[in-house]
């Protein structure tokens, strides 16, 4: 069996998408998500619908989420960390509240899975309760996909920081 990389990022804005605060990142939000698509590892996004955001966190402002399926970790974090989404990123504190539990997980799936929303949710359930395992990781710590899949990490990303 072959796996690929699923990953959820959550977030927090600080204020709703239409104010003046979050302007800039509502303007690039599209652009960013095409970019992330065009992307040769990239293999899958869910779409968002509107009631999906309130299965991972009670908040008073919008929760953004992004999930997704790569082929492999180096694509992954060819897109988060070398591409110009890295630019929004370094800027994620301007529009984004600090969540006190982790806001990204890793983890492997088949290559034929599709994760929903709330299999995600129990991802970074997972994370924040028991901390890194193979089943629910995050950039810190990588685990490698299940022994019988073919190798596709690079065992170096585990010394990138996340933040």
């Amino acid at each position: 069996m072959r796996y690929q990389l699923a990953q959820l990022n959550i977030a927090v804005a600080k204020a709703p998408l239409h104010s003046p605060e979050m302007h800039d990142f509502v303007a690039h939000r599209e652009r960013i998500r095409a970019l992330a698509k065009a992307e040769q590892g990239f293999v899958w996004q869910h779409e968002t619908d509107a009631d999906a955001a309130g299965v991972l966190l009670e908040a008073t402002n919008p929760v953004l989420f992004n999930l997704s399926i790569w082929r492999s970790l180096d694509a992954l974090i060819g897109f988060v960390y070398k591409s110009e989404h890295a630019e929004y990123l370094r800027r994620r504190k301007e529009w984004f509240a600090r969540l006190s539990q982790p806001h990204v997980v890793l983890w492997w799936v088949a290559e034929s899975h599709r994760p929903s929303v709330r299999e995600a949710k129990s991802k970074l359930d997972l994370l924040a309760s028991c901390g890194p395992t193979a089943e629910a990781f995050a950039f810190k710590r990588i685990f490698a996909p299940p022994s019988d899949a073919p190798s596709n990490i690079d065992h170096r990303a585990h010394l990138m920081e996340a933040r």
